[in-house]
């Protein structure tokens, strides 16, 4: 881990931040904003959490936080990507306008690590200098967070393009230390990602000044939404569609916290929306973290038209898009393509399965103990370090977890064998007999 150096935050003021006009901007009361955005994935099929992250990026551009005080990390492989219908555009709704346009791109491609988020995250300059644009939260005493995640996760944890996992532990370490080092007055975060309640329950204190709310509780997926047959891929997910929406049109100077959440709870009908942390934070109004231009009514955006979400879970979203292929294609010989690639799917999906049960299998006791771990989830992870090891251990030699969903929905069995006290040793070995397998290895290599 790179050493942390620490500056001043008046040298990090000076680096980053630049003055504004307070009549056209309104900071926190004796403080600036300060906006992390993150998506953590790649690919075409994962379109919608990097469009939900220029969304994002939109609304507070818009309401005035300048683009000194906004990091961006995304993989940026959208845009120009050969499968775009129209280069140089991403959108995040049916027919919507280019949410590309202007994005900060501070961190992309191989720089979008869960180490880089950390350091960038708690101001760590010199951890950050030479990679990307160099930016980080140089945030102080008296200024305000806010932190928008979008992408897969599981329990405890959520996956990056690059890097490995961010897990629940290490980011709630880091806020607790930013608190302590009076790095913020008040800090807010939106997480979307499956089982996204998981990084923050029973983690996240009430008494340092950090709300969070998540797509879904710590058990279920979050859902994907908006399929556009143009592009043949799901253009946003219903959680972080809802909140930006909701920002959109709200005028976010009388708007709560509380009330934004109830709302987006109220339209996220496709899972539960939890919220975390310092729970009287929801009286203060969204402005003090997305930022606010105070637009006239005559400037008030119009509420969106209501447009059916097609909502698919998480998991779900390849086959989905094969799916809707299907319906869509126009010869024998497409159906026969777009079919095969249905039943490769679903054999991966076997194989992964099948992999995992022989790791428990080889790792517990008796077939009961094996049946009762593979049968039944754990409510609460306690073992975190057991945990680590194991993830990374199956993300290194079974199957990558970057990218891909549906390796990320069997990592409750290890929460449950940690949790049953199985030693960590016990199961690397058991992943090494299973992974080291050729059909293993070329199943990491593509899936």
């Amino acid at each position: 881990m790179a050493t942390i150096i620490l500056f001043s935050f008046s040298l990090l003021v000076c680096a980053f931040a630049s003055p504004l006009d307070p009549e056209v901007y309104a900071e926190p009361s004796s403080g600036v904003n300060w906006v992390i955005i993150v998506a953590g994935s790649n690919g075409w099929y994962n379109y919608r959490h990097q469009a939900d992250a220029c969304h994002a990026y939109q609304i507070v551009h818009k309401n005035g936080i300048p683009d000194e005080r906004v990091v961006v990390m995304m993989y940026d492989d959208l845009a120009q990507n050969p499968q775009n219908p129209t280069p140089g555009i991403i959108i995040n709704r049916p027919n919507g306008t280019d949410v590309y346009h202007g994005v900060v791109k501070d961190y992309t491609a191989e720089d979008v690590t869960p180490q880089n988020f950390l350091n960038i995250l708690q101001g760590n300059a010199a951890a950050m200098s030479g990679i990307g644009s160099g930016k980080v939260i140089a945030s102080g005493p008296n200024d305000h967070v806010f932190v928008n995640f979008v992408d897969h996760g599981a329990p405890g944890i959520v996956a990056f393009p690059a890097g490995g996992e961010l897990h629940a532990t290490d980011l709630n370490n880091a806020i607790q230390s930013m608190y302590q080092q009076q790095k913020y007055a008040k800090i807010t975060l939106y997480f979307e990602a499956c089982e996204s309640g998981s990084m923050f329950e029973n983690l996240l204190p009430s008494n340092i000044n950090a709300f969070a709310t998540t797509a879904a509780n710590a058990e279920e997926s979050s859902y994907a939404c908006y399929f556009d047959a143009e592009r043949e891929t799901y253009l946003g997910d219903v959680y972080s569609v809802k909140w930006m929406e909701d920002s959109d049109v709200e005028d976010l100077t009388t708007w709560t916290l509380q009330q934004q959440f109830q709302i987006v709870k109220q339209e996220t009908n496709t899972s539960h929306v939890m919220e975390y942390g310092d729970l009287s934070m929801g009286s203060l109004v969204v402005d003090e973290f997305q930022g606010s231009q105070n637009p006239s009514p005559k400037q008030k955006a119009k509420p969106y038209p209501r447009v059916p979400l097609d909502a698919v879970p998480a998991p779900d979203v390849p086959m989905a898009i094969l799916q809707h292929r299907l319906t869509a294609s126009k010869s024998t010989k497409e159906r026969q393509g777009i079919v095969q690639e249905m039943s490769k799917l679903l054999e991966l999906r076997s194989m992964v399965t099948d992999t995992v049960r022989k790791i428990v299998d080889l790792a517990t006791d008796s077939s009961a103990q094996a049946d009762r771990i593979v049968n039944t989830k754990k409510t609460k992870l306690q073992s975190h370090y057991c945990y680590k090891a194991v993830v990374r251990h199956f993300a290194d030699n079974c199957f990558s977890l970057n990218t891909n969903d549906y390796p990320l929905r069997h990592l409750y069995v290890f929460v449950n064998m940690c949790e049953e006290r199985v030693p960590v040793v016990r199961m690397t070995e058991a992943m090494d007999r299973v992974c080291g397998t050729q059909l293993a290895k070329f199943m990491k290599g593509i899936y």
